[in-house]
C-alpha cells in the first residue's frame, strides 16, 4: 500500500508523463513526419556560416531544417548548403532543403519560390555570382536550368550528381564584390 504522498507524486508523475506524450505526439507534425513548410527571409534572415544578412546579396537561397529544431539553418548560396550538407561530420538529421528557383525568382532580388533541393536542377560554373562569388543555380524546371547555361554558360546537374570536391569553401568571401 502506498502512503498518500508516494501515491500523490506517483499520480503526478503519470499524469506528467501522459501530457508529455501528448506533446511530443502533437509536435510531431513540427519536428517528426509532417510535412515541413519553407519559411521566407525577412530583413533580419542571416547566413549559419558567416552572419551575412542573406537579402542584401544576389542568388539562390537555401534554408535547411534539421530535426529537434524548429528554425532553419539559412545559407547565402547553394555552394555552402551543399558543402554542409556532403561533410561526412555532418551528424544532424536534415528533414528538408528548401532551395529558390531560380527560373521563376529574381537573381538580384530573390524572395519566395522556394523548392525541394532534392528535386532541383542545378546548374555549375555560370558566369553569375551569387552571395558569396561563384554559385550553382536552382531549378525546379530542366528546361529552365538548361536555358540558364546557354545564356551563362556551365553544365546542369541534378542533387545527387554533386560531389563534395565541387563544393569546398576556400574563400568565397574572396570573390564578394559586395564586401
Amino acid at each position: 500500500m502506498c502512503t498518500h504522498h508516494a501515491c500523490h507524486s506517483r499520480r503526478r508523475f503519470l499524469i506528467g508523463a501522459a501530457a508529455a506524450g501528448l506533446l511530443a505526439a502533437c509536435g510531431s507534425g513540427s519536428e517528426g513526419g509532417g510535412a515541413l513548410v519553407p519559411l521566407e527571409i525577412d530583413r533580419s534572415t542571416s547566413c549559419a556560416l558567416d552572419g551575412m544578412i542573406l537579402a542584401d546579396y544576389p542568388g539562390p537561397k537555401v534554408q535547411m531544417h534539421y530535426a529537434g529544431r524548429t528554425e532553419p539553418d539559412w545559407f547565402c548560396d547553394t555552394i555552402e548548403m551543399f558543402s554542409i550538407h556532403l561533410n561526412p561530420e555532418q551528424a544532424r538529421v536534415v528533414r528538408a532543403i528548401y532551395v529558390q528557383d531560380m527560373g521563376k525568382a529574381d537573381w538580384d532580388n530573390p524572395q519566395g519560390h522556394w523548392i525541394d533541393a532534392r528535386t532541383a536542377f542545378y546548374v555549375f560554373g555560370s558566369s553569375r555570382l551569387g552571395g558569396m562569388g561563384p554559385t550553382a543555380a536552382s531549378f525546379s524546371s530542366e528546361a529552365d536550368a538548361r536555358a540558364f547555361a546557354e545564356q551563362y554558360g556551365g553544365r546542369v546537374l541534378r542533387f545527387n550528381e554533386v560531389t563534395a570536391d565541387m563544393v569546398v569553401l576556400d574563400g568565397g568571401a574572396l570573390h564578394d564584390q559586395r564586401m
